[in-house]
């Protein structure tokens, strides 16, 4: 896909997906954003426009539990474009507890955050591509989806290799088939990037990066339309392999 897109972003009003929203702006791109939170979305808009007067900003608020809503804003974006060339999986919770420590409900709220929202969000996209016969899905998974992971981690890494899942469950059905000439697919992994879901992580995290750094390399994955990126690229690819494969006992002490 080259040239300029109209790109629908998901969860864009804090961290990487609003930093999705400067980087692609600036690129070219014109943008559907959406969150909860309208008043950083404004502000968001603001800054993007005063900064790239030429481009053209939609702002929804959406709560992706909402499937109704997920549905009904999806469509209102493309009504306003008339295509949605992109569309980014990204809103997420990192909270999380130990199963069976009585928090359920904070591991039920992730998971409904970062699965069955997905799959809503996911169903609205590809019913927009399905009829359009043409687009791109970016599913924003985690570098924790590559292993099961302990403590608080757990729910939320269950959540992020169901949602890689669903994408990569639809790159496989597209495979050979006219629709999969045109519809693409990328999932992200991204690992430590600095970003208010995990602010409290920053001093002890290893490999931590800037969100600018981090989000840049996001960026390139999405424009080159690759099949799945885990970013940034290094430490995080090699490292993919390490988590995948490593005896349990190593892992352990890795994380």
């Amino acid at each position: 896909m080259r040239g300029m897109t109209t790109i629908l972003i998901t969860g864009a009003s804090s961290g990487l997906g609003a930093e999705m929203a400067r980087q692609l702006a600036a690129r070219g791109n014109d943008l559907a954003l959406c969150a909860r939170r309208t008043d950083r979305l404004d502000e968001l808009k603001g800054q993007i426009l005063a900064a790239h007067p030429e481009r053209r900003v939609e702002l929804r608020a959406l709560d992706v539990t909402d499937d109704d809503q997920v549905f009904e804003v999806f469509g209102a974006f493309r009504a306003d474009f008339g295509t949605l060339e992109r569309i980014v999986v990204n809103a997420g919770l990192g909270k999380g507890a130990p199963l069976g420590t009585g928090r359920f409900d904070v591991n039920r709220e992730t998971a409904m955050t970062n699965f069955v929202a997905a799959l809503a969000q996911t169903e609205a996209a590809m019913e927009i591509f399905r009829d359009q016969q043409a687009g791109h899905l970016v599913m924003v998974s985690s570098m924790s989806a590559m292993r099961g992971m302990p403590k608080t981690m757990t729910t939320y890494a269950a959540t992020k290799i169901g949602a890689a899942y669903l994408a990569e469950g639809l790159r496989n059905e597209l495979y050979g088939k006219p629709l999969g000439r045109t519809v693409k697919i990328t999932v992200l992994y991204p690992g430590y990037i600095a970003s208010e879901m995990n602010e409290l992580a920053r001093d002890k995290a290893t490999f931590m990066v800037s969100t600018e750094k981090g989000v840049a390399g996001m960026v390139s994955a999405i424009e080159k339309e690759v099949a799945d990126a885990c970013v940034p690229t290094l430490p995080w690819a090699p490292l993919s392999l390490v988590m995948k494969h490593a005896p349990l006992g190593v892992f352990k002490r890795l994380m």
